[in-house]
Parts: structure tokens; C-alpha cells; sequence
């Protein structure tokens, strides 16, 4: 029964200092301004460096041809609407249309 107790006292303790470690790492990362541990504080200038704002995702458009979710960038839009290609805009402006589309 001793034993038992021990080996689970261990793993207590044994997972305490594992959290406690990696709490010490983040707070070090932290102060530091980047993720990789270890890495200097000061950029260029030898003052600390403000922390970037991270970036945002590019938003993202549906095309009226095939629907496939495009990069706003990379999408071409005809006639105010969006396409993920060239290709589909000619397509979709080929086909016809009103009465025609019967």
C-alpha cells in the first residue's frame, strides 16, 4: 500500500514541475518578444523591440462558377462578381442567358 502511495505522490509531483517548467518557458518567451527561447530581447537599436500585432487572415470569396473558396487576392472579380479564375469568368459570361438559356 506504501508504495502505491508513492508512485502516485511521484507522478503528482512529477507533473507539477512539469507545468511549472513550461510556465517558466512561456513567461521567458514572453518577455523576450518571440516564441523561440533563448533569443535576444533587444532588436537593432539595442532598446526592446514592441511586439508585432498579429496578422489577420486574408478574407476569403466563393465563386459563382464552381463555388470553391478562393484568397481575395487571387480571385478575379467581372461584372461584380467574384470568380477563383480567369477561366471560370470567361465561362460564366459564355453561357447564356434570359431566353436564350432555355
Amino acid at each position: 500500500m506504501r508504495q502505491i502511495f508513492l508512485l502516485i505522490l511521484l507522478f503528482i509531483v512529477g507533473q507539477w514541475l512539469v507545468k511549472a517548467l513550461r510556465r517558466h518557458d512561456a513567461q521567458t518567451a514572453q518577455r523576450t518578444g518571440n516564441g523561440a527561447p533563448g533569443a535576444g530581447a533587444h532588436g537593432a537599436n539595442g532598446g526592446a523591440r514592441p511586439t508585432d500585432a498579429p496578422q489577420l487572415a486574408e478574407p476569403m470569396i466563393r465563386c459563382v462558377e464552381c463555388g470553391v473558396h478562393a484568397p481575395k487576392s487571387d480571385s478575379v472579380v467581372v461584372a461584380g462578381q467574384p470568380f477563383c479564375s480567369a477561366a471560370h469568368a470567361q465561362r460564366h459570361g459564355a453561357r447564356p442567358t434570359g431566353r436564350d438559356a432555355r
